[in-house]
């Protein structure tokens, strides 16, 4: 039946038109109760269920009526909506399938309102929406900015798992802010259902401890274990692929890396299905752990992919790496010397060095780059050769914690500035400031070391794609 044989069906039921008008009227002017009081509790029944059974009929076919109440229909709240509003496809997929968990907490602090609407949870995904309005432009931002300060859990300050890969949408409305916060599982182990105490500080500078303890719901999931391994003995390195987890709008991708380097980044780029249609291309990574152990440095690691069709058989795998490069270094005692990369063919090879002033005069070509300067490629050299380079005082160089590698004050200078002298032969020289805000105390080029980082000059390498088979 089509839409006109439906609104002609409509049209013929008789609807006591004067009796509804009424009865609406009655409703609007609830102070006369005498009235309501005259009609028959029969008469009731039969008023309630003709303006029950209208409404139904206006709410269904609502395409026929006042273009009044179309509007007000338009207007109604959907739960969906503010998914739809931030272009968040997971939320408006759980929408549909009614997996949002509705809040409704509300709390206002020192003329602010914070207001939790709805969350979810999906394969490792926690989404929570609310609204923020009151007096935000009492605080420190600028007019139209929102802010919060926020932890999750009762954790304190940035050491918060909750805040790695957060991420906040912001959008004005009529009477305030509308905001979405996603957020990534941080632990190995999910859980189905818990409850997630937020505490947020303030908002645009304004003190207020807004807390709620937000119920989260997830249903089971379904998990593919897979524990396939894929070795490249070049690059002394491996790739466990360990489990996938189908949620109800996405699925989990769980890996781990090995490698004999703790800072090498091992990462998927992408993933296709056995008819080369894309799963997932580069998305951000949740740590679940990291161990030394006697074959290298294990990192499991886990990322949010598109939900899996349960009939997919197979999954070829896009993988690609960034090798660390530990610093090198050299005492300034001599004129010249080569500081040599450990895992690549690049070197720095120092022709000299002056003293002038309160200036340091570093002159030096940069071996085993391949290919002509482009004016891009020249660009980021100079900006990187201008942080790559550090002058440390040599009985500091030991005192400084690889894994939080910060120069010791009043005994170290990182900054130089740098200028090409030679396009085609890599030819350059860097000037240190001796005495500017970053120095070195007493400063001898004897008892000085100069320490360069490789890292930022190393591409990143595309490893061979390999295929796991999916179990049935």
């Amino acid at each position: 039946m089509d839409n006109k044989e439906i609104k002609f069906v409509i049209d013929q039921i008789e609807v006591p038109k004067e009796e509804v008008l009424n009865a609406i009227d009655r409703g609007i002017n609830q102070s006369n109760q005498m009235d309501i009081k005259r009609y028959s509790h029969k008469k009731k029944i039969m008023i309630s269920s003709i303006v029950a059974a209208s409404i139904f009929g206006i709410t269904l076919f609502s395409g026929f009526i006042n273009p009044n109440m179309n509007r007000v229909l338009a207007e109604a709240p959907f739960i969906g909506g503010i998914y739809e509003e931030f272009g968040d496809k997971m939320g408006l997929n759980l929408a549909k399938q009614n997996l949002i968990t509705e809040l409704d907490q509300s709390i206002t602090k020192n003329g602010v309102t914070v207001k939790l609407n709805d969350a979810y949870f999906d394969g490792d995904v926690v989404s929570i929406t609310g609204h923020v309005n009151g007096n935000l432009d009492d605080g420190k931002n600028e007019k139209g900015e929102v802010s919060f300060d926020v932890n999750f859990e009762n954790n304190k300050g940035d050491n918060d798992p909750w805040l790695n890969n957060k991420s906040t949408e912001i959008k004005k409305t009529v009477n305030g802010y509308d905001f979405q916060w996603k957020l990534a599982y941080p632990y190995k182990t999910i859980k189905e259902y818990f409850t997630l105490p937020i505490s947020i500080h303030y908002i645009n500078g304004i003190k207020g401890d807004w807390n709620f303890n937000i119920p989260i719901t997830q249903h089971k999931n379904k998990t593919l274990t897979i524990n396939h391994s894929e070795s490249y003995q070049k690059e002394r390195i491996q790739i466990n692929i360990n489990e996938i987890k189908m949620a109800k709008a996405s699925s989990t991708l769980e890996f781990e890396t090995i490698s004999n380097y703790k800072n090498d980044q091992i990462d998927i780029e992408k993933a296709t299905d056995e008819k080369g249609n894309v799963i997932f291309y580069y998305s951000n990574n949740t740590r679940l752990s990291q161990s030394k152990e006697e074959d290298g440095y294990h990192l499991t690691l886990r990322k949010t992919i598109k939900k899996i069709d349960s009939d997919l058989q197979s999954i070829t795998f896009y993988p690609f790496m960034s090798i660390s490069d530990p610093p090198v270094q050299h005492l300034l005692n001599t004129p010249s010397f080569l500081l040599e990369s450990e895992r690549t063919d690049l070197g720095i090879r120092v022709n000299n060095i002056t003293i002038e002033g309160n200036k340091l005069i570093l002159d030096y070509q940069f071996q085993g780059l391949a290919g002509e300067m482009s004016n891009h490629r020249q660009d980021l050299l100079l900006n990187n050769l201008s942080y790559a380079f550090k002058l440390i005082d040599k009985d500091y160089v030991d005192k400084i914690d690889p894994d939080n590698p910060v120069p010791p004050k009043n005994h170290s200078i990182s900054t130089n500035k740098v200028k090409l002298l030679d396009k085609k032969t890599y030819h350059f020289q860097s000037v240190f400031k001796l005495d500017g805000v970053n120095k070195i105390e007493n400063f001898s080029l004897k008892d000085t070391v100069l320490q360069f980082d490789f890292s930022n000059f190393i591409g990143t390498s595309k490893l061979t794609p390999f295929t796991v088979d999916l179990p049935k």
